[in-house]
C-alpha cells in the first residue's frame, strides 16, 4: 500500500531471523528494509529507540538506514545496562545457560556456580564473546565499571537498563554501588 517498513532483528549469528525477514520482504515487493542489529535484547532495543528518534526528527529511510548500519557497530552491552550506542555487556550469576548453549562444560558451570565466579560477557560481532572472570558480585561490577570508564558513554544516545528477577533489590544495590 505504499507505506515503507524497517525491520531491525535479533543478531544474524544468533537466530535466524534476519534470514527469515530477507525472504519474506523479497516475496513483498514493496519497500521493506531491514537492518541486522548484531545484538540482542536491550541492545537491540537501543538500535530500535535510535531509528525511531531519527525517524521523529523526520530524517529519510535511506540516512537510517545507513546510520543504524554505521552505529551498530558502536553498540556493546555492559551488566543488562546499555548505556547509550556505546557500552553493553552482562554479568551472569548462574551458569546453567552458558552451558547449555555449549558455551562452557558442565564441570566449569558447577565449579563457577561453587566459587562464585562471575563470567563477563558481551556481544561482539553479533555473538556472545567472554570479557573476562569476577569472584564474587562486587568484583563483577567493578570489572563492569571499569569497561564503563575505559570506554565511555555518550548519554545523548538511547540507553537502557534491563533486569529480570523476582525482586529488583539486585539492581538497585548495583545503581547505588555505581552511581558515580
Amino acid at each position: 500500500q505504499g507505506d515503507i517498513a524497517l525491520i531491525i532483528t535479533i543478531s544474524s549469528k544468533l537466530s535466524g531471523t534476519w534470514q527469515s525477514a530477507n525472504i519474506a520482504a523479497a516475496e513483498t515487493g514493496g519497500e521493506v528494509y531491514i537492518v541486522d542489529s548484531l545484538n540482542v535484547a536491550v541492545g537491540e532495543k537501543a538500535i530500535v529507540e535510535y531509528a525511531l528518534r531519527m525517524k521523529d526528527a523526520g530524517t529519510d529511510i535511506h540516512t537510517i538506514v545507513e546510520t543504524l548500519n554505521h552505529e551498530k557497530e558502536n553498540l556493546r552491552l555492559i551488566d543488562g545496562i546499555a548505556p547509550g550506542l556505546l557500552s553493553l555487556c552482562a554479568v551472569f550469576g548462574i551458569y546453567k545457560y552458558l552451558q547449555k548453549g555449549g558455551r562452557i562444560s558442565k564441570t566449569v558451570a558447577i565449579a563457577g556456580n561453587l566459587l562464585s565466579i562471575k563470567p563477563v560477557v558481551s556481544v561482539v560481532d553479533g555473538e556472545v564473546a567472554l570479557l573476562g572472570k569476577a569472584r564474587g558480585s562486587r568484583q563483577g561490577n567493578n570489572f563492569l565499571i571499569q569497561q564503563i570508564q575505559k570506554d565511555g558513554i555518550d548519554f545523548s544516545r538511547p540507553f537502557f537498563l534491563g533486569y529480570t528477577g523476582l525482586s529488583d533489590a539486585l539492581l538497585q544495590k548495583y545503581i547505588s554501588d555505581s552511581a558515580e
